[in-house]
C-alpha cells in the first residue's frame, strides 16, 4: 500500500494562496452573508449568521474610521503575501483585519489574501495557538523563497495573555467576558494590532 507523505507547510502555503481573495472580495462576501442571514460554512445557526451581521457592521467603522500613522514608517523592501485564516463570524477578525488592510494599502510590496479556516484545516493546523484553532491567524510569506517570515494572531498581544488566562481559569470565554474584550478593542481603536504588525515587519 503506497503511503502518502505530508506536504510541507510551502506547498500547503501555495495551494492556499490559488483560493485566496483579496480583502475587498472577501469583505463583498461578508456583506452579501450579512444580508442573506448566514455565515461562511457548512454550520448554519442563527448565532452564527448574527455575529457574521454584526462584524459586517464592525469592519465597516473600522473600513472607515481607522487611520495609520504609516507616513515615517520605513516600507518592506522585498515582496510577500500576507494570507488570514479566518471566518465571518469571527469577532476578533473583524477588529484586526481592517487593520491589516490599511498597512497592506499603504505598501506595495504586501499583497493580502483572506481564505476560510474550515476549508483549509490542514494548514491552519500549522499554526495553531495553544492547540486550538484560534483565528484570524495572519501568516507572512516571502514571495521570492516561499518561506513564512512571521505570523500573527488571533489577539494583540496586549489582552493575548488576558484572553488565554481566563480561559484557563474557566475553561471558555464567558459572554460577559466576549463583551468587555469588544470594549476593549473599541477604546484601543486597533493601535496595539497595528503596532503588534510592524513589530513583525521590522523583524522580517
Amino acid at each position: 500500500m503506497e503511503i502518502l507523505e505530508d506536504k510541507t507547510t510551502k506547498e500547503l502555503l501555495k495551494e492556499t494562496l490559488s483560493k485566496g481573495v483579496s480583502y475587498h472580495e472577501y469583505r463583498t462576501s461578508v456583506e452579501n452573508l450579512a444580508n442573506e442571514g448566514k455565515s461562511t460554512g457548512t454550520n448554519q445557526t442563527e448565532a452564527l449568521s448574527n455575529y457574521t451581521l454584526l462584524n459586517h457592521k464592525r469592519m465597516k467603522r473600522w473600513d472607515k474610521t481607522f487611520k495609520t500613522k504609516m507616513d515615517n514608517v520605513l516600507k518592506t523592501d522585498k515582496k510577500m503575501t500576507w494570507i488570514v485564516l479566518t471566518e465571518s463570524w469571527c469577532g476578533d477578525a473583524a477588529h484586526s483585519m481592517p487593520i491589516m488592510n490599511k498597512i497592506v494599502e499603504q505598501d506595495p510590496n504586501i499583497t493580502l489574501k483572506v481564505v476560510l479556516r474550515d476549508e483549509n484545516l490542514e494548514l491552519m493546523n500549522r499554526f495553531l495557538t495553544n492547540g486550538t484553532l484560534a483565528i484570524p491567524k495572519l501568516i507572512m510569506v516571502d514571495d521570492e523563497t516561499g518561506d513564512v517570515v512571521g505570523d500573527w494572531g488571533p489577539r494583540p498581544r496586549a489582552v493575548l495573555e488576558r484572553v488565554e488566562n481566563f480561559k484557563e481559569l474557566h475553561g471558555k470565554l464567558t459572554s460577559e467576558f466576549k463583551e468587555e474584550l469588544q470594549i476593549w478593542y473599541n477604546k484601543d481603536k486597533g493601535g496595539n494590532t497595528f503596532n503588534d504588525l510592524l513589530q513583525l515587519l521590522a523583524l522580517e
